[in-house]
């Protein structure tokens, strides 16, 4: 009997980590390529354009951004979460769905109306004509528009651990992309037709990924006024916290594009790129890790153990990241070009804040996943305390002056997140 036990213990086991080793090994492999076709294509939009034109392109990003945050509020995390109690039920999974997806729409008009006219002036105060603005604001529309529903599409699949379809879209948008910007920026290297040729493979992408939503979700379904309740409560505590984000999320480019030269813009953007591979690993937690987190039961000795074992794989991750880094900066920059060349200092610390900004997008994820939120009004209190006093003490006039300064910024977000996680883990009953 007790031989028999330990063999069924050992298939389980192997069950597991053979189960945990393909999954792995697809995503890592999809994400890989992903953010490789991505590196490359934002390689090219470095090389190509005109540091004045990539400067634009940079602050029409940042915007996307901040459109995005603004026209979510927290409804991907209340779909999540509720998402996460009937993900086996098709219909019921579609009621989420369709209720957030309502919500956002919404919330979408009202985040158009205050960015857009503060992405005009901005892009006016950078030297883009009238015209030019115009057009990369309309060139913005299509990421807008795909940004409104793709997060919450992803969410049946991911619930489900679907993945293999999620990889192949998300590979199949990315070469689009590259195809589209290899072509279009060659020929004309101005910065709206790189905004456009990023939005296009997304809204084609985003139709292939509702068929792929539907297999797990019913999109037939009526809104709901008790979902639409439980979502907006999520929201209520999250949006000051997104509104905030806003402005603290990309506090760099904000402090240069409002006090700094064109020229910094543009190398604040382009250090940026080199940041894209720990979006790999940023994808697989997103995509394997913290879905399962969301669903373990309210237990407090299991929670403890999957949340060290989270973390303990994020340092490990950012170690290693940095010291490929440290050992080889100039043939990092090598691959930005000559007009980036000689920030090697910069570069390590753009890329600390990445590793950082990575703890805490896994810390946040797993809150998210588990409808923990931290008091919005309690973090922008802290943070506002931070950087009072990182202003107080670091020098804002200069590209690494600023990157410090959003370093510190950073590690404090990193400490409160912790801080809340393992005090809400403390409060679970067994």
């Amino acid at each position: 009997m007790i031989a028999s036990l330990r063999r069924l213990q050992t298939t389980t086991l192997y069950n597991k980590i053979s189960e945990w080793t393909k999954l792995v090994s697809i995503t890592g492999f999809a994400q890989s390529a992903i953010q490789a076709i991505g590196l490359v294509s934002g390689i090219i939009i470095i090389r190509l354009l005109p540091p004045q034109e990539y400067a634009l392109y940079t602050l029409v990003n940042t915007m996307l951004g901040t459109l995005t945050v603004l026209a979510d509020g927290g409804i991907a995390t209340g779909v999540l979460a509720q998402g996460g109690k009937v993900w086996y039920d098709k219909k019921k999974m579609g009621v989420v769905l369709v209720t957030g997806m309502a919500l956002r729409r919404q919330f979408a008009k009202g985040s158009l109306l205050v960015s857009v006219p503060i992405l005009f002036y901005l892009l006016l105060h950078h030297g883009a004509s009238w015209l030019t603005a115009s057009f990369l604001i309309l060139a913005l529309i299509p990421s807008f528009l795909a940004a409104l529903s793709d997060s919450l599409l992803e969410v049946a699949p991911k619930l489900n651990q679907d993945i293999v379809p999620l990889q192949k879209n998300q590979v199949s948008a990315n070469v689009g992309r590259l195809f589209l910007i290899s072509l279009s920026v060659f020929l004309f290297p101005w910065a709206f037709v790189a905004v456009l040729g990023n939005g296009l493979p997304r809204i084609w992408a985003n139709m292939r990924l509702r068929k792929i939503s539907a297999k797990h979700a019913d999109m037939q379904q009526d809104t709901s006024k008790e979902v639409r309740k439980e979502i907006l409560s999520t929201v209520k505590r999250v949006l000051p916290g997104s509104v905030y984000y806003c402005l603290h999320g990309q506090i760099s480019i904000w402090i240069i594009s409002l006090l700094g030269t064109t020229t910094a813009l543009a190398d604040i953007g382009a250090l940026g790129r080199l940041s894209m591979m720990l979006t790999i690993f940023g994808a697989i937690y997103g995509t394997l890790i913290i879905p399962r987190f969301a669903r373990l039961p309210e237990n407090k000795g299991k929670l403890s153990r999957r949340f060290f074992q989270i973390l303990i794989s994020v340092f490990l991750l950012s170690v290693g990241i940095m010291t490929i880094v440290h050992l080889f900066p100039s043939e990092l920059l090598w691959i930005l070009g000559k007009n980036y060349a000689g920030l090697e200092k910069e570069l390590f610390i753009s890329v600390a804040i990445s590793c950082v900004g990575f703890f805490i997008g896994v810390t946040w994820g797993v809150c998210t996943g588990r409808n923990w939120i931290i008091n919005p009004f309690v973090f922008i209190g802290i943070n506002i305390s931070a950087l009072i006093l990182g202003a107080l003490f670091i020098d804002l006039s200069t590209l690494r002056g600023v990157l410090y300064f959003n370093l510190f910024i950073a590690l404090v977000d990193m400490v409160t997140y912790l801080v809340y996680v393992f005090s809400r883990i403390s409060k679970v009953a067994n």
